[in-house]
Parts: structure tokens; sequence; C-alpha cells
């Protein structure tokens, strides 16, 4: 019978580890399978995946394009709908609530005013759109700058 304890791979399907480097007769002394001379053929000698033999690597012959903003914030978005959904009338809501919730991430979170809401809420976010405080203000709460 077979269980776990008496499992085997079957015939063949196990083969040796080739043993590079012990006698000219074991068909893989000498030069261990490395060839002669040459970078790979050295102790820790070997290429990175994207060296071309010394011509120029492709990604230094393409053409760069455009510009990249090193100081661009990146800002978390929220809609209206998301907190519509997960929180009740007169809830504070600020970034650290939104975090533990598994709203957002990391980073400054922005309010946008896709959904509806009717109930207050108090929103504490770093930046939010005219249409989402107008849509807070309208249900009676409040948007504040954090």
């Amino acid at each position: 019978m077979i269980s776990l304890s008496n499992l085997r791979p079957p015939h063949g399907a196990i083969k040796r580890k080739k043993r590079l480097g012990r006698g000219d007769s074991s068909g893989h002394g000498s030069t261990s399978g490395r060839g002669q001379k040459g970078q790979k053929a050295r102790a820790g000698g070997n290429v990175s995946p994207y060296f071309e033999g010394g011509q120029m690597p492709l990604y230094r012959r393409l053409p760069k394009r455009g510009f990249k903003n090193i100081f661009k914030i990146e800002y978390s978005i929220i809609n209206i709908r998301d907190l519509a959904k997960r929180f009740k009338a007169s809830d504070i809501v600020d970034p650290d609530i939104l975090k533990k919730m598994g709203l957002i991430k990391k980073g400054p979170v922005k309010l946008l005013g896709d959904g509806e809401i009717d109930f207050p809420l108090i929103v504490k976010v770093d930046k939010f759109s005219k249409k989402a405080k107008e849509k807070i203000e309208a249900a009676g709460g409040r948007v504040e700058v954090v």
C-alpha cells in the first residue's frame, strides 16, 4: 500500500549531479566544461544579461524621452462612494482610519467626488476636489485640510 512514508519517484526520474573537475577520465575533468580561457572560464567570471560583447548596449542606444519630475506628489485617491459604503453619520474620516480600513496604502490622500452621500461626515484629507467638497457640505458635513 502506498502512503506518504513510502512514496518514491519513478525509476529514472532522479538524475545524478554532474561532478566537475574529478579527473580526465570522468569526462568533466581539466576545464570542467567551461572551455578554454576567456571571461566565462575564470573563477567568478560571468557577464551580465544585458552585456552585448562590448557593443553599445540597447539601453544606451535608444533615445531618452520626456521629463521625470522627482518632486511629483503621488496622491492616494478615494471617492465619496467609498466613504458612503463604509462610514456612518457624523464619523470623522482621516488618513489613519482610511489606512486601517485598507482603503489606502500610503502617501497623502485626495478626495474625489464620484458617488453620492446623504449623511454628514467630517473628512480630514490632504486635498479634495471642488465637487467632493460641495457634496460633503450639501449632506451637512465638512471637509478639512490636514
